[in-house]
């Protein structure tokens, strides 16, 4: 079994609209991710947290990230399909306009 590191992106709106989001309105959305991560069973090594204040940094100092990462989670599957089977109907894919998802498998050293 290999891991697959999972990466949300997100637009600026999108985060804009998250910070106005009610309790009840924050814990509505979670409802589709739960029933994700039960669908991925032990495929779910690691749902992850949100992600916010990312910085690039370079070897002449640092900035903020422009890439709209917004979480992560890590999966294990045998392949990369396996992988992308895991993510299909995945709630953050639809969730808003500019949403998407990254997959990078974790290699051994």
């Amino acid at each position: 079994m290999g891991k697959y590191v999972v990466i949300y992106h997100a637009s600026t709106a999108v985060m804009e609209a998250m910070k106005n989001a009610t309790p009840e309105d924050m814990q509505k959305g979670m409802e589709p991710w739960i029933a994700w991560a039960q669908r991925c069973g032990e495929g779910l090594v690691d749902m992850g947290t949100p992600l916010g204040g990312g910085l690039k940094v370079t070897g002449s100092g640092s900035a903020p990230s422009e890439r709209g990462v917004v979480g992560y989670s890590i999966l294990q599957a045998d392949d990369m399909e396996g992988a992308l089977a895991l993510l299909q109907g995945h709630p953050h894919i639809g969730w808003m306009e500019g949403c998407e998802i990254e997959v990078h498998e974790s290699l051994a050293m």
